[in-house]
């Protein structure tokens, strides 16, 4: 019996192809693209990428390459946005979140900034925020809404 390939697989190589393919615009960030785990968080994360702010905290958005519905970026240095991300491997029961409107996030610090990854949401998003915006948490208010909006919370089995 052949072998179909998978939705997340073929977005995958979508997204790896996207520059190879098309012309990047000058000055895109590059921006890995996640891998969802099932079609109903591609799907939200479509959503959520049509709903995100143009400017985020006064920060124009900037193209990511490769293109995709799965990533987002704003500013200089880049502030990025992932959406299908797996959980963190840090994060357990007793993990400190952060409730920014309605959303609760992981917070991870990073070499220089933070990142930040909703909790429990249908598909789950990772904000990386360079220091130069700090306090970096304050970003997440601008993408609170689209998130509870766009993302729901993941039902628990």
């Amino acid at each position: 019996m052949p072998r179909h390939p998978s939705l997340t697989g073929l977005l995958a190589l979508a997204g790896s192809l996207g520059c190879a393919l098309t012309a990047c615009a000058p000055g895109a960030y590059d921006v890995s693209v996640p891998t969802p785990s099932s079609a109903a968080a591609v799907t939200a994360c479509t959503a959520l990428h049509a709903a995100l702010p143009s400017q985020l905290d006064g920060h124009g958005s900037r193209d990511a390459a490769p293109p995709s519905d799965l990533t987002t970026a704003w500013g200089r240095p880049a502030i990025t946005l992932r959406c299908g991300v797996p959980r963190p491997a840090a994060l357990s029961a007793t993990s400190q979140l952060l409730q920014v409107d309605g959303v609760d996030w992981f917070p991870e610090p990073l070499t220089a900034g933070y990142r930040f990854t909703t909790v429990g949401r249908v598909a789950d998003v990772e904000v990386d925020v360079p220091d130069d915006y700090a306090p970096e948490a304050a970003l997440l208010t601008g993408l609170a809404a689209p998130v509870r909006e766009n993302l729901p919370i993941r039902p628990t089995r």
